[in-house]
């Protein structure tokens, strides 16, 4: 490590940052144990007690501050008592003195997975709301989710089974749209970052389409008669029988699929390619001022993700 280095550690649940400033010490933001986190300050510590056991890693980054410009700037907010865990934590303070930019990964995903997760079942139960209510035969009996389907698939020229696609589209859309903020492009970012977020973010879109797709190929696999009134039906219904319900819970797990298919697979495919830059070792051009790339290598993909 140089001194002007973004460091961290793994702690349980979460990573802790800070920037080491040389002569074994760290500059960090730190609470006194066994008081809340409102107290914390940020101060030096040698990297014995950032560390506290654990193995510290070094944060590479694509373009960046000058390393004694970045240990200056830790410097400059020494003493300073303004924490803040989703607007103002470790990771904040560590990208602020490298970049300029106060942002946290930690905080990105923690935000976008619940975001995913709130969104994904408010777009599911108002669609299962339209189904309900815009058919001939109101209700969320077998009629009435045929009818709703039916004058869903209605807006784009089909039917039921279109019905499933346009109500799914909502859901997808969400979940593709929060993977491009995830997995957002960041010129800070060392280039293999960068491309394995370029693959994500593609790949959410993909896999929003393609569970779309899937879901009515489930419909006509399961279904007693293909994708006929008859075969829409039980088909919806084995799906809801599969999570614990019948065929409303079918129709809205159906309609969540794009949603949580776009967030798997954008997020799964950007976490197989950083495994797979890594493992090859693609060598990584060291950025300005930073340390040797030997020393980077196998940190070069740690850490920045959400």
């Amino acid at each position: 490590m140089t001194r002007g280095d973004h460091i961290y550690v793994s702690r349980a649940g979460y990573t802790h940052h800070g920037i080491d400033v040389g002569a074994g010490r760290v500059i960090h933001y730190s609470g006194e144990p066994g008081k809340s986190k409102a107290h914390a300050t940020i101060r030096h510590a040698t990297l014995q007690e950032f560390a506290q056991g654990s193995d510290v890693k070094v944060r590479n980054y694509g373009k960046r501050f000058g390393l004694d410009e970045t240990a200056l700037r830790a410097e400059s907010k020494l003493g300073e008592c303004d924490y803040d865990l989703l607007g103002r934590n470790c990771e904040h303070l560590a990208s602020w003195c490298v970049t300029g930019r106060n942002t946290s990964g930690q905080v990105i995903g923690a935000v976008a997975v619940a975001g995913l997760g709130t969104a994904t079942a408010a777009a599911a139960a108002a669609s299962v709301g339209v189904v309900g209510a815009a058919g001939a035969a109101a209700g969320l009996s077998g009629a009435g989710v045929m009818s709703g389907l039916a004058a869903a698939g209605g807006l784009v020229g089909g039917g039921a089974v279109a019905g499933l696609a346009v109500l799914g589209a909502a859901p997808g859309f969400v979940g593709a749209g929060i993977m491009q903020v995830a997995l957002a492009d960041d010129e800070n970012f060392p280039e293999a970052e960068r491309e394995a977020r370029s693959i994500g973010r593609k790949a959410a879109v993909a896999g929003a389409a393609a569970s779309s797709v899937g879901g009515i190929a489930a419909v006509s696999v399961l279904g007693t008669a293909g994708l006929s009134a008859a075969g829409i039906t039980s088909g919806l219904a084995t799906v809801g029988a599969a999570v614990g319900g019948g065929m409303v819970a079918g129709s809205a797990a159906l309609i969540a699929a794009p949603a949580v298919a776009a967030a798997g697979v954008g997020y799964g495919l950007y976490r197989a390619a950083r495994w797979w830059r890594s493992s090859h070792r693609v060598p990584e051009s060291a950025p300005p001022f930073s340390v040797g790339k030997d020393q980077v290598t196998d940190a070069a993909l740690e850490d920045v993700s959400p």
